[in-house]
């Protein structure tokens, strides 16, 4: 590498901080280039608790990913792009378009033309990915093998029948761990950017022979992470909620899933793919590879923080989500050598013990769902109720509901 300065755009953010926490154990220099969005580092950014920003080997630097002038300063002398700024709000994102596809697709690009039409010393480029490119992603269907169910009908979300069916069969079907070969079917606009960030860089990295790695982060989460953003992170807002002594508002029955991963887990894997050249040109899954459903999630923060109630199973639901998602790491263990470290237990009660130390934040979820609702991306509450059988899906349209 021509040069040990790593450029982390989207600096500021929580994944970044602990990324320059770990390079700088290494003894690498960083520039963390952040644009400060009040959405998630609020008015008045308070950096108090992080003492590497005190650090000499540490620059930070102010700016726009979308403006060329902002990164001919942030990479001089950088041997090293770590791409993570971004627009993540996934609902959001299908009525801010404009924002999202400008942030995440011309900030990308952006990057990548300046490369091309400057001599710089960048050797390798990592972007940060996600895995809601792939939509629901795999599925099992004792029939027809894997498969890989499209976005969830309306129709079917209207009437509770929470599991996509088989696309070949229309039968029952099981999650899976979802491979990098899977299908990419992104179902929101902040999928679509991502996906679109990846073909830029595939494209632009083999034109400039400069190697890029592209992770699809899961869900992360961990200390450090916005408590003022309603759109994205479903630990800070399932937190927020029960430390201002509110009702956990489940979508769905609450069983969706997902892979959480904590973030100096995705922090160690960047840093093994800066370090190593086995993933150069690879895209890989980061994660935990495991799935846990979002009222286990709700219950295990309740346990921790001392929730009065029960989370409440709303039968509300969002158009975009999927069902289930959690990553196969085969190929991030064979090209990186990462194994994730931290499990979901110790994960969550260093999240919360970290949370416990921080200002009760105002709960905005309900007016970001009052704002989906408003374009007609989140239907009313079903009345009382929501299905709950598993009644094979040729019978389900006679299967009755369960009162909540």
């Amino acid at each position: 590498m021509a040069t040990d300065k790593i450029l982390i755009s989207g600096g500021l953010g929580f994944i970044g901080i602990n990324l320059a926490q770990q390079l700088l154990a290494e003894k690498r220099r960083v520039i963390l280039f952040d644009n400060l969005s009040p959405q998630i580092h609020g008015a008045l950014p308070d950096f108090s608790a992080a003492p590497l920003l005190r650090d000499r080997a540490v620059e930070v630097f102010r700016g726009n990913v979308c403006r060329a002038a902002d990164w001919a300063k942030a990479l001089d002398g950088v041997g090293c792009v770590v791409h993570l700024a971004a627009e993540t709000g996934t609902a959001q994102s299908m009525y801010e378009i404009s924002r999202y596809t400008g942030t995440n697709v011309g900030g990308t690009a952006a990057l990548l033309d300046y490369l091309s039409n400057h001599r710089q010393p960048v050797s390798k480029i990592i972007l940060a990915s996600s895995r809601s490119v792939y939509g629901e992603g795999a599925y099992e269907c004792d029939l027809c093998g894997l498969v890989y169910p499209p976005m969830r009908a309306e129709r079917r979300l209207q009437t509770a029948l929470w599991e996509p069916p088989c696309p070949v069969c229309a039968g029952e079907i099981r999650r899976t761990a979802t491979p990098e070969s899977a299908k990419t079917a992104p179902a929101s606009v902040y999928a679509a950017t991502k996906l679109a960030q990846e073909d830029l860089v595939q494209v632009a990295s083999q034109a400039l022979g400069i190697p890029a790695v592209i992770l699809r982060f899961q869900n992360v989460y961990g200390e450090g992470q916005s408590l003022k953003n309603p759109y994205t992170g479903i630990l800070s807002i399932f937190s927020t909620q029960t430390r201002a002594g509110k009702t956990v508002n489940l979508y769905e029955d609450g069983e969706e899933s997902r892979d959480f991963v904590h973030v100096s887990d995705v922090a160690r894997a960047v840093v093994l793919a800066i370090n190593g050249s086995g993933a150069d040109g690879s895209t890989l899954n980061i994660g935990s590879g495991h799935p846990t459903s979002l009222r286990e999630i709700a219950l295990l923060l309740q346990e921790r923080l001392g929730g009065k109630t029960e989370p409440r199973i709303s039968g509300q639901y969002r158009l975009g989500d999927i069902r289930h998602g959690y990553a196969d790491l085969s190929a991030a263990h064979a090209c990186l050598g990462f194994t994730p470290e931290i499990p979901l237990e110790e994960g969550l009660t260093r999240f919360v013990a970290w949370v416990k130390t921080q200002p009760i934040e105002p709960d905005l979820l309900d007016r970001a769902s009052a704002e989906l609702a408003a374009r007609g991306l989140m239907p009313a509450p079903l009345a009382t109720s929501v299905r709950t059988d598993t009644t094979d899906s040729r019978d389900r349209s006679h299967a009755k509901t369960a009162s909540l």
